[in-house]
């Protein structure tokens, strides 16, 4: 079986190592960036959902969220029925830079792409979506605990 996690790896933390530096201008660190444009793309978005939209931790959406709110970038807005739960929304000050970032994940779409057919890009999509499904299931049981067996 080919190691393809590796791989998928690899691919990750370079453009993960090319967006801090291209990002680093807007203060974003540490992807940063993927929250911003999560909650750009999700106004209204509670913690909890980001988290698991994301596929990370909730102290790790807390503290990702508190840093974006810090810059002026996400407001939180208190629910209308629970006052314990607060909407996420990306200020005026975080459009151009959610532009910016749309605009670097469109390019590196294109240069991690630009050898393959229209119908390898298609294939490689619906691959990696089967693969994402298939490790989100054990992310989640995790999450509430659970223990995988190797």
């Amino acid at each position: 079986m080919p190691d393809v996690l590796r791989e998928i790896g690899m691919i990750a933390r370079a453009l993960d190592s090319i967006s801090n530096v291209e990002f680093k201008q807007y203060q974003l660190t540490k992807g940063q960036y993927l929250y911003l444009v999560r909650i750009c793309e999700h106004p209204g978005i509670i913690q909890e959902d980001l988290g698991k939209l994301i596929m990370v931790e909730r102290s790790t959406v807390i503290r990702a969220v508190q840093k974006l709110v810090a810059q002026g970038l996400v407001e939180k807005r208190p629910d209308a029925t629970n006052h314990k739960i607060r909407h996420l929304f990306a200020t005026p000050q975080a459009q151009p830079i959610y532009a910016r970032v749309i605009a670097e994940n469109t390019h590196s779409t294109q240069v991690a792409l630009q050898d393959l057919t229209p119908t390898e890009q298609a294939q490689l999509g619906h691959l990696l979506q089967r693969a994402r499904r298939n490790v989100a299931a054990d992310w989640e049981a995790v999450q509430r605990g659970q223990t995988r067996h190797y």
